[in-house]
């Protein structure tokens, strides 16, 4: 047999590692298996990172909007409860940019938040019963979906029970040994050896 070498496989797997480990610190990126352990560990830091580089983005925008509800003699969790008491749907990215670009339409969204907080404004859209809410203005709706579901409900087992019923007032006497073999075998029942008064017994049962 002819003698394998794996050298350049080898040579190959260390070209690809020292090429990942590009411009590390000192032996990292020169010498294979320290460039190796190093990129494993940067894989489980970017891992980790890629998760705790959004907490620090929401953190910062809280910073940036607490900042700016201050200037308006309101607190960030009293900013926030009147917006979602107001209905207004906007996330905390976008409200950064508004108060850092838009300090006009910041103070303005401060004075709906504050409406909210005290009652003035409602949600675009409250159900209330058999009514909805838009704006203030109350419209009548259709049935409640929980009443079709009832509805639906009390059907099915009106069908139940009729089926039931006509499973009753089979008369098994009328039919032939064949027959009534089947309907043991959609029931489940072994009826094997038995005379025709045996398995009638066993399927009225």
């Amino acid at each position: 047999m002819a003698r394998v070498r794996s050298g350049a496989v080898t040579k190959a797997r260390h070209k690809k590692v020292l090429k990942e480990a590009k411009g590390y610190f000192g032996s990292k990126h020169r010498l294979y298996k320290t460039a190796k352990e190093q990129l494993m560990h940067s894989g489980q830091y970017a891992f980790r990172d890629r998760r705790q580089k959004k907490r620090d983005f929401r953190k910062l925008w809280i910073t940036r909007i607490n900042a700016a509800c201050r200037l308006n003699d309101i607190s960030y969790s009293r900013f926030i409860e009147g917006l979602t008491k107001a209905g207004v749907e906007v996330n905390r990215k976008m409200l950064s940019e508004i108060a850092i670009n838009d300090p006009k339409a910041f103070a303005e969204l401060v004075k709906v938040a504050k409406d909210g907080k005290a009652g003035k404004i409602k949600p675009a859209t409250e159900v209330t019963g058999n009514e909805v809410t838009i704006g203030g203005a109350k419209k009548a709706t259709a049935k409640k979906e929980t009443t079709k579901k009832e509805t639906a409900k009390k059907e099915v087992k009106k069908e139940t029970k009729k089926v039931e019923k006509k499973e009753e007032k089979v008369d098994y006497s009328k039919m032939t040994v064949a027959e009534l073999k089947e309907v043991a075998a959609k029931k489940k029942i072994s009826v094997t050896g038995m005379k025709k008064a045996e398995i009638i017994e066993a399927l009225s049962k």
